[in-house]
Order: C-alpha cells, then sequence, then structure tokens
C-alpha cells in the first residue's frame, strides 16, 4: 500500500484541514468499534470526540510508519475506551439494577454484523465481557471492526502472533460463553434517553481543545 507520508506530517505540524480528512476518513471506524464494546451510543459519541482531541494532543508521536495512522488512532481509542470503561464501572452497575426497558435499541445493520436479534445482541455483549481484556480488544479489532493483524498488532503494541493466539482462544471461549449466556438471559441497559439513533458519527469538537 502507497502511504501518503505528506499527512502525518500534516498532522503533525497542527493542520486542520489534515485533520478534518482524518476524522473523516476513521470516526466511523472509531464509533464503530465503541459502540460494540460499550453498547451504548451516547457513550460511544464521547468516545469519538475523546479520541480526536487525544489524537490532537498527541499529534506529535505519530511516526511515518506503517500502513496508515489507523493503528496509531486505533491505539488512542482503545485507551480511552479503557479510561472510560473504568470511570463509567459505578454508573453501569446502578444502571444494570434497573428495569429492562422494553423499548429495543435499533442498532444499524453493520454495527451488529450477524448479530440480528436483540437478545443474541445482548448475550454477545455479556460473553465479552467475561473474556480477558487482551482478548476481547483483539476479537472486536480483528472481527468487528475489519483490521488486519498487523494494524491490531500496531494498535494494542503487540506482537502479531500474540494478536492470532489471542484472537484464537477469543473465538474458542466466546462459542461456550455466548451459548451460556443465551441459556441465561440477562439484562442490557439501553440508551438513557430511551430513543433511537442510526449509525451518525458527531463532528469532533474542536481540535485546539484538549481533555486534559
Amino acid at each position: 500500500m502507497d502511504v501518503d507520508y505528506s499527512m502525518f506530517a500534516r498532522i503533525r505540524d497542527g493542520d486542520p484541514e489534515a485533520f478534518r480528512e482524518l476524522h473523516a476518513a476513521h470516526a466511523s471506524l472509531v464509533y464503530r468499534h465503541a459502540v460494540r464494546m460499550t453498547g451504548d451510543w451516547s457513550l460511544a459519541e464521547d468516545v469519538v470526540q475523546l479520541t480526536f482531541l487525544e489524537a490532537w494532543r498527541l499529534r506529535g508521536k505519530l511516526r511515518d510508519e506503517g500502513d496508515g495512522p489507523r493503528p496509531w488512532l486505533m491505539g488512542i481509542a482503545v485507551n480511552v475506551l479503557r479510561n472510560t470503561t473504568r470511570a463509567g464501572r459505578r454508573h453501569r452497575a446502578a444502571m444494570d439494577r434497573m428495569p429492562a426497558q422494553e423499548t429495543v435499541p435499533d442498532f444499524a445493520d453493520e454495527l451488529v454484523g450477524r448479530i440480528a436479534d436483540a437478545e443474541q445482541l445482548a448475550a454477545a455483549r455479556r460473553a465479552l465481557g467475561r473474556l480477558r481484556r487482551g482478548e476481547r480488544e483483539v476479537f472486536t479489532l480483528c472481527v468487528w471492526s475489519g483490521m488486519s493483524y498487523a494494524e491490531v498488532a500496531a494498535t494494542l503494541d503487540v506482537a502479531v502472533g500474540t494478536v492470532r493466539s489471542r484472537l484464537s482462544r477469543a473465538r474458542t471461549r466466546l462459542r461456550g460463553l455466548a451459548e451460556e449466556e443465551l441459556r441465561t438471559p440477562g439484562t442490557e441497559p439501553g440508551p438513557a434517553s430511551g430513543q433511537v439513533r442510526g449509525d451518525r458519527v458527531p463532528a469532533a469538537r474542536s481540535m485546539e481543545e484538549e481533555n486534559r
């Protein structure tokens, strides 16, 4: 793949147009990954915004290597999701204690892949939550986000062989865990407003802002 490293230099220099191009090309990837990891479209929108704000803050660390900026950007998204998950743990626990909403989230087909049934989606997310973090991240990046082994290895800063082994373990464990979760239905919190949104990616807030 021919890579235009001049864009990397423009990003490092803080060129607003380069960041608009970066956002236009990759925001939907970040959003889909965040939705699948969190099951919450509102939180996924926040992850997109925080990811691009962090990308702006860390733009000087983008190197002229690889097949493009995607692994670098998704590495930032993965860290944002880790921090968001830790910060929101008590909130989600409180939501889990609430009665299940009757309104079923209407996720776009590309967000759920072959999981067409809401009960299966909830079971899949619960099963994913029972995997080790490394296995969960590799599975969602490779299978649901369609990234190559090399891209995922660069994203997570691990060897390609580690990606392959984690993905193999994740697939093996998920078969049994998903079946177990379907036999023991749980509750899956929906959007706080009870409303449904499609696969919409919000415009990133001003790149000049910093979240720290």
